[in-house]
């Protein structure tokens, strides 16, 4: 990291030449009670506070054309959406009244930009007690800021207790499917929001290995035709556990996994991220989470599927992994106010950044 001074010799030369130096990265984190941090990256500083009118966030997510973050909170159960380039909020609305509430987190936009995807359950205050619906899907009309379409989630999709809350969104180029990944990939008609297809993937065919589950998809968004995440299986004879990438095409609907080694014993994995060029990647695997905790690095080879280099950080009890968006460091933030940079090369700490503000598990977005 460069700190703030005189321009070096080579950088003035460049500037004589005509070359532009590259736009400084922007980083935009959710934080209590109301507030979206815009920080610049190169220097860690905190450029903006956005105060978001329908609370606290839990979410984000980027446009694929990378000019929208849309954000959702769980104050008022509102919508935010910042635009990039003016780093400024363009639309915001709650959707909760005094008599009918809403509960969702997470989803996703169409490509126009129009309508937000998403999974939620409705509460509606009569006269003597709340009427709690079934899981939803549905369609948030951005424009009228209101929920204008729904429909049942099948009994067979809504037997998980955290249906629409550990589920991941992606949506066709077309806007035509929206997929839902979780235990399995449910591929939805956006039009008339059925689903069309379950696509199994805890049992892929010919490998030997079965009880397959994806984690959290990479959280910047290299490709929006590929969901690419960590995952966890296990053999179908001695349950042994292995761990490994999994890919899944949006277009072909085709899973490709490549197992890496032996999954941590007593522990977890948390997030992956992947390099621009998508040979490298990076976990967060926590060993023994009761007395005797321990965090390390996973550096990835994802083009030989092994293990570069390991190194162990200091625990959080909560927190989140994230990547630098030139790909040159690693974060851990989350439930606290600062943000832990480490290389992303030799795994070393490199400084702490003071946010001023306690994140929430929104976790981050990176623009250009």
């Amino acid at each position: 990291m460069k700190k703030l001074g005189l321009a070096p010799i080579g950088a003035i030369a460049a500037l004589a030449a005509g070359i532009v130096p590259a736009q400084a990265s922007t980083l935009f984190m959710g934080s209590y009670p109301d507030k979206m941090l815009v920080l610049d990256e190169a220097t860690g500083a905190v450029k903006d506070r956005l105060t978001l009118a329908s609370g606290l966030p839990t979410s984000m997510r980027i446009s694929n054309d990378q000019k929208k973050i849309y954000v959702t909170t769980i104050t008022t159960s509102g919508i935010e959406v910042i635009d990039t380039a003016t780093k400024k909020v363009v639309n915001s609305f709650s959707l909760n009244t005094p008599t009918t509430r809403y509960r969702f987190n997470g989803g996703v936009p169409d490509p126009s930009g129009k309508f937000f995807y998403t999974t939620l359950q409705k509460f509606e205050k009569l006269q003597d007690r709340w009427l709690v619906s079934p899981h939803m899907f549905a369609v948030i009309d951005l424009t009228k800021k209101a929920v204008t379409r729904t429909a049942n989630v099948p009994d067979e999709d809504s037997r998980n207790p955290n249906a629409g809350w550990r589920t991941n969104y992606m949506m066709s180029n077309d806007g035509k499917t929206l997929f839902l990944i979780s235990d399995k990939v449910r591929v939805l008609d956006t039009a008339s929001l059925t689903v069309k297809e379950r696509l199994e993937v805890s049992k892929p065919e010919a490998t030997g290995i079965e009880g397959v589950s994806f984690g959290g998809g990479v959280e910047a968004l290299r490709n929006p035709s590929e969901y690419v995440s960590m995952f966890t299986a296990q053999d179908p004879y001695i349950r042994n556990k292995v761990y490994g990438v999994g890919r899944f095409n949006l277009a072909t609907k085709a899973f490709d996994f490549h197992p890496i080694g032996p999954a941590p014993v007593g522990g977890g994995m948390a997030g992956l991220q992947v390099s621009k060029d998508m040979k490298e990647g990076w976990t967060v695997v926590t060993q023994e989470k009761v007395g005797n905790k321990r965090c390390e690095f996973w550096h990835l080879d994802l083009t030989t599927n092994l293990v570069k280099n390991k190194a162990e950080f200091p625990c959080r009890t909560r927190f989140q992994f994230g990547m630098s968006g030139d790909g040159t460091m690693l974060y851990i933030y989350g439930a606290s106010y600062d943000i832990e940079m480490y290389d992303a090369q030799t795994l070393q700490h490199i400084k702490t950044v003071d946010l001023g503000n306690d994140t929430t598990g929104a976790g981050m977005i990176i623009t250009q």
